[in-house]
């Protein structure tokens, strides 16, 4: 090697050390700020049930205060989400395509998500700017104080994107995909007099096939809306563009979404506290010696598990560790476990306290506690045709080697187990008794948590603690990110008369209320595949539910009908992202899993039509 290619190669080494230390040392800033403001926010609010419970006093800045930081954590979590590659997308078609081809798509997702952050940059400060004549009215600060986390979070994404395509050796690609996204947006705006001339038809330009192709090439989903959201009010319409700011702060600052990061944490304090394994324990001892038993442990597991977190990624990766090796032991097949797992967790998204129902409830004005009531029931009918299905499977195995119940084993995991069962019934207890709203009761689970964790469960594993704020921090960032995203879009299409256009359309569909019901289940299977289920839900549900209400369906049934086809298509091949998440929870490559899904997705969607077609299954226990 000449002096001069080792010298260049030498340089080259030295930049990406550089780059490698910029991005670990900007990393561990992020980090523990948004670990400290899950802290924070869990403090404040429980210190907020005490007060407000126990002494009387409420404390009338708490909330306010954990607002604001809320809009930080979200933002500093979306930032971490990114560099972690985290946030929700469609990876299929990067999955299936050549190295090459591979490299050509990762650097058009990266001058998206720049090009997007770029137009955001600015009206974020001006967004700041305007909110700094405003003050909260509790705490005495201007509002520039709190939405100013939106514009750092703006930056540091930026920063984030730029460190990213630097490291990987991708810089130039991506500038070059950028060039070229420039000129597509040129040539927009050449046409934009055209645009703003065929009416309501460019939104088929903008949210179909701009959102359609972005998404496709796997461009996280909050960056494909806000892409297509800022152009479509740059190029047809006179609208400032910080109205797309402050319908990010609206959506991210929801005081019911809080419960989301909150919730995901208390999901991973049940895997790091040892309540997930106690549980298990107990189930796989009371039914082990049953054909088939342990799949029934998963089902029974899952529905409690979903109980406490709210969070189905951190459903399952709190069963799979536990029961997988023992059912592998026991002959069952990697694919069909996943399958059934996937199947599960899809099963169980309407059991409170549920994220996507805390979402609905916040988009669509729908009573939080009626759609926690109503959830249960058809969690309930569809673990048990999962349990038929389980059955007639499960007369073809062997018998396992026990041959009866351990009486003394069964109820040694059984008080052993007692307090984790417990914890769901103590957030239940704690929101009917109005000790705390369904934001709050979170804390009260995770202090619970912590508190049997250390007095029963022990030894704690406290160095698994930080890491579990971290990956809160990072997935509530992403979740939130695309619910800031959607609120922009579907304020966009509202504008536009979109909706009411929908609402017409879907009004004049023959077939009465049962017609209206079998498309909804059709349209929110395909959209839980392809654009996972809060964006979904953010963007339809309150489009269609005023239709519902025209042919005289129940606001909580027709909530249930959307949230389990949702789910089911979440969890179903070969978009669904759910599937993905299963799949790498239990390690296993898709096409293992993809030929035992079937049987088990058949069964979901017949009790989604028997949820459908009878109301009662839902409002039963509605009061």
């Amino acid at each position: 090697m000449s002096c001069a290619s080792a010298s260049h190669a030498a340089d080259r080494d030295g930049a990406a050390s550089w780059l490698e230390r910029m991005d670990a040392g900007l990393g561990r800033v992020v980090d523990g700020a948004a670990a400290a403001l899950i802290v924070a926010e869990v403090c404040l609010l429980f210190a907020g049930v005490v007060a407000r419970y126990a002494l009387h006093s409420p404390i009338v800045w708490s909330d306010e205060l954990a607002g604001s930081l809320f809009l930080w954590l979200g933002m500093l979590g979306a930032a971490i989400a990114l560099r972690r590659g985290e946030h929700l997308a469609f990876g299929a078609l990067s999955r299936g395509t050549r190295p090459g081809i591979q490299v050509v798509l990762r650097a058009i997702v990266m001058a998206v998500v720049f090009a997007t952050l770029c137009l955001l940059l600015r009206p974020a400060m001006d967004y700041v700017e305007d909110e700094s004549y405003a003050v909260l009215p509790n705490l005495g600060v201007p509002s520039s104080w709190r939405v100013f986390g939106i514009e750092l979070g703006v930056i540091l994404l930026l920063v984030t994107v730029v460190l990213q395509a630097a490291k990987s050796r991708l810089l130039l690609a991506t500038v070059a995909a950028a060039v070229g996204l420039a000129a597509l947006g040129a040539g927009l705006w050449a046409i934009a007099p055209w645009l703003v001339k065929i009416g309501n038809f460019n939104l088929f330009v903008f949210f179909v096939a701009i959102v359609g192709a972005a998404i496709f090439i796997g461009v996280p989903i909050g960056f494909s809306f806000g892409i297509a959201t800022l152009s479509y009010l740059l190029l047809t319409t006179t609208t400032p563009m910080s109205v797309v700011v402050n319908r990010l702060d609206q959506g991210m600052s929801q005081p019911l979404l809080l419960a989301i990061p909150l919730f995901i944490f208390l999901g991973l304090l049940i895997d790091v506290t040892g309540f997930a394994r106690s549980i298990i324990a107990f189930l796989a001892a009371l039914l082990g010696f049953v054909r088939g038993g342990l799949y029934y442990v998963l089902l029974v597991a899952m529905l409690l598990v979903s109980g406490i977190s709210g969070s189905k990624v951190a459903d399952m990766a709190a069963i799979a560790p536990g029961l997988f090796p023992e059912m592998r032991r026991r002959g069952a097949k990697d694919g069909d476990l996943v399958a059934l797992l996937a199947c599960s967790a899809a099963m169980a998204d309407t059991i409170p306290p549920s994220i996507v129902l805390i979402t609905l409830g916040s988009v669509t004005g729908i009573s939080i506690a009626s759609l926690f009531a109503a959830g249960l029931l058809p969690a309930l009918l569809l673990a048990v045709f999962l349990a038929m299905l389980t059955f007639v499977r499960a007369r073809a195995e062997p018998a396992p080697a026990e041959s009866r119940p351990d009486w003394r084993a069964i109820h040694g995991t059984f008080l052993a187990a007692l307090p984790a069962i417990a914890l769901p019934f103590v957030i239940r207890w704690a929101v009917v008794e109005g000790v705390a709203t369904a934001t709050e009761v979170s804390t009260i689970g995770i202090v619970y948590a912590l508190g049997v964790s250390i007095l029963i469960y022990r030894p704690v594993q406290w160095r698994r603690f930080y890491p579990a704020l971290v990956e809160t921090a990072a997935l509530s960032g992403a979740i939130l990110f695309v619910i800031g995203t959607a609120t922009g879009m579907a304020w966009a299409l509202t504008q536009s008369g979109f909706s009411n256009d929908l609402a017409r359309a879907m009004t004049a569909i023959s077939g009465g209320p049962y017609g209206f019901l079998a498309i909804t289940v059709v349209v929110f299977l395909l959209l839980g595949n392809i654009l996972e289920g809060i964006p979904a839900i953010l963007l339809f549900a309150p489009l269609l539910l005023p239709v519902a209400h025209s042919f005289g369906i129940n606001d909580v049934h027709y909530a249930m009908v959307v949230v389990v086809a949702m789910s089911i298509g979440l969890f179903a091949p070969p978009f669904g992202i759910g599937f993905y998440a299963a799949r790498a929870i239990g390690k296993v490559t898709p096409d293992a899993v993809i030929r035992h899904m079937g049987r088990y997705l058949a069964v979901l969607v017949l009790g989604l039509l028997v949820i459908a077609a009878v109301p009662a299954v839902s409002t039963i226990f509605i009061k």
